[in-house]
């Protein structure tokens, strides 16, 4: 044996290899186990669940949007509809290089900057089999142009939708609205299962009050896909309830008519059925297109409307706040004869300036000279402002907030549209919660001439004024007749008129009288707009926006001032007097006189109403 031969312990090497077996077996034991019991858990535990997604790895629900409802007037002409358009949309991965399909189709359209950032923001949220909206609205060039160049253009298609449009335009943007692209806020807001698939929502107006009775009910189509999701065929569709059209109290002939009387001034037009609250027109100027915002305005349009001019997208009817001025006249005289203040004989002599006891402050009339005695009609009539100064102070601003509160001055007016602002009905509760002052007698003075604290909405003081004429009888403006199914018509259920309660019925008719002075009197403020086959009751106001010093104000000529700072001009007014069909309330910014500049253009709509002339509702 040579003497460096190894002598092996097969014994020892044996052990060895047994342990490792026994590892091995005791790791793939336990690694089958494993296996197992992952197998169990899938298989019987969450049998279920994964059921459940394989299901819609095979089939997925699609949501198949409703038709949005249809808007008209009373007489059925069509203030909003649907019109077929068509848009561009991309389907990346049919697309060999998207960046320079981009810049290809930029040479046969047009493409906005916005347009261009939507579709690359829609393109990292979604999946590239998805077809992608690059532009909502083709012209027909467009069309023709993409037609004729679609074979260079790969997983680039024109597909047909409805489009909303409005055909009146401007004339019914503040009434109607308009929709736009539905964001994330109002996307909380809503049913989100309801609103897949839909691109727009009501913005403003109509539009936005009616929204879900619009927009309707979606549908389902249940879609066969592969497993990465693409579609392979259509299984079955659930129709969608297409959303029900509206059928508005609103006269476009009369609406018309009203925009027209009032020109290019900016102000606001509210006239109503005393009998029944219907809004027979509502027109606030200066006004804008709706259609531009449906597809998405551009950046630099919305920017020139809202640094325009007296602000186009301002609703002046619901959220311009005026102090009434004289046009509240008729109703402080009503809280004077509640409390026996006053009685229809009493005078009050005006020297043209009104003096608190103990007080050397004069509150001037508008007419310098002053008036003389006048008695209840003819401070109405003349519009004197001593005459109310007197009153107000004597019944106390207590009083007068308890009689004007239920004619709805001071709160919202309810109507079926958004954005209602309510008003100012000054008190010393009022004062006390909103400035944290104490009330001062010089307050209840002007209150009585409508200035002051005092705010209101052109609504409200045609609400008010359609109550006056109806001797008391509380009115609910609304907008809403009927709505429209395939099946017919349903009228709108309305609330019950409630009355407000004085003390003399005698004294509606005795108010109503001051009013027709206003208007047919010899001196009346308003006596130049008088018609001869019927017989309007109205007062005019005039609001101050600008105080001058009063070593000033006598010297300066309203015409001197520049124009943002006259007096806005107020009218009110219902007719016939004595069988009340239409009420009216008219602001004019800046317009000065009531009677000279917002007086003519009540007459005009009362006109057209009653005569029915120079109404075209094409």
């Amino acid at each position: 044996m040579a003497p460096h031969s190894i002598i092996k312990d097969r014994f020892r090497e044996n052990r060895i290899l047994q342990s490792r077996i026994i590892i091995a077996l005791a790791v793939m034991t336990l690694l089958l186990m494993l296996l197992l019991a992952r197998m169990t858990y899938l298989q019987v535990y969450g049998y279920q669940h994964y059921s459940h997604l394989s299901q819609q790895n095979r089939v997925r629900l699609a949501p198949a949007p409703p038709t949005r409802g249809l808007i008209y007037d009373r007489n059925g002409v069509l203030l909003a509809e649907n019109r077929p358009a068509f848009r561009l949309v991309v389907t990346p991965e049919q697309v060999p290089d998207l960046d320079e399909t981009l810049k290809r189709l930029e040479g046969l359209v047009t493409l906005r900057e916005t347009d261009l950032e939507r579709f690359h923001e829609s393109v990292g949220h979604s999946r590239r089999f998805q077809e992608i909206p690059l532009k909502l609205q083709l012209t027909d060039e467009e069309v023709a142009r993409l037609a004729v160049n679609r074979h260079r253009f790969p997983g680039v298609e024109v597909k047909a939708h409805l489009m909303r449009h409005y055909p009146f335009g401007d004339l019914t943007s503040h009434l109607v609205g308009y929709v736009g692209r539905i964001d994330k806020n109002e996307l909380r807001r809503v049913d989100a299962a309801n609103y897949r698939g839909t691109s727009h929502f009501g913005k403003t107006g109509i539009e936005r009050h009616y929204e879900q009775t619009l927009h309707g009910q979606a549908g389902v189509e249940r879609l066969e896909t592969n497993a990465r999701g693409r579609i392979l065929r259509s299984l079955s569709r659930e129709a969608p309830v297409p959303g029900k059209d509206l059928y508005l109290t609103v006269d476009i002939g009369l609406q018309r008519v009203a925009d027209e009387a009032l020109g290019e001034e900016a102000g606001a037009v509210v006239a109503l059925d005393p009998g029944t609250g219907e809004v027979l027109a509502l027109v606030s100027k200066p006004t804008f297109d709706p259609n531009q915002f449906v597809n998405g305005i551009s950046i630099d349009a919305y920017r020139a409307l809202r640094s325009a001019p007296f602000q186009p997208l301002f609703n002046r009817v619901l959220r311009g706040q005026y102090p009434p001025g004289s046009t509240i006249k008729p109703f402080i005289a009503l809280a004077g004869l509640e409390t026996n203040t006053i009685t229809p004989e009493k005078s009050v002599f005006c020297p043209g300036y009104y003096r608190l006891p103990n007080d050397n402050h004069r509150y001037r009339c508008w007419k310098r000279v002053g008036h003389g005695p006048l008695d209840l009609k003819q401070a109405i009539a003349q519009s004197c402002d001593v005459y109310f100064y007197d009153l107000a102070y004597n019944t106390g601003i207590k009083a007068i907030n308890e009689t004007l509160a239920p004619f709805g001055f001071g709160r919202p007016t309810g109507i079926d549209m958004p954005g209602e602002l309510p008003g100012v009905l000054p008190s010393k509760e009022w004062k006390r919660r909103a400035k944290g002052e104490s009330w001062y007698h010089g307050e209840t003075v002007i209150t009585g001439i409508g200035q002051g604290f005092f705010l209101t909405t052109p609504l409200q003081l045609a609400q008010a004024t359609a109550d006056l004429a109806r001797s008391g009888t509380r009115i609910q403006p609304h907008l809403l007749d009927r709505m429209g199914t395939s099946a017919g018509t349903e009228p709108v259920a309305r609330e019950p008129k409630t009355p407000i309660q004085i003390k003399r019925e005698a004294d509606w008719e005795l108010i109503r009288d001051t009013m027709v002075e206003v208007v047919h009197g010899k001196r009346g403020t308003a006596r130049s707009i008088a018609p001869e086959d019927y017989r309007i009751a109205g007062k005019t106001g005039t609001a101050q926006v600008f105080g001058l010093p009063k070593d000033e104000e006598e010297q300066l000529d309203e015409e001197e001032l520049e124009r943002k700072l006259r007096d806005h001009a107020l009218f009110l007014a219902f007719a016939p007097a004595e069988d009340p069909q239409i009420a009216v309330a008219v602001v004019v910014e800046h317009g000065g006189s009531g009677s000279a500049t917002a007086a003519p253009v009540t007459k005009t709509v009362i006109d057209a109403y009653l005569r029915g002339g120079n109404r075209d509702d094409s």
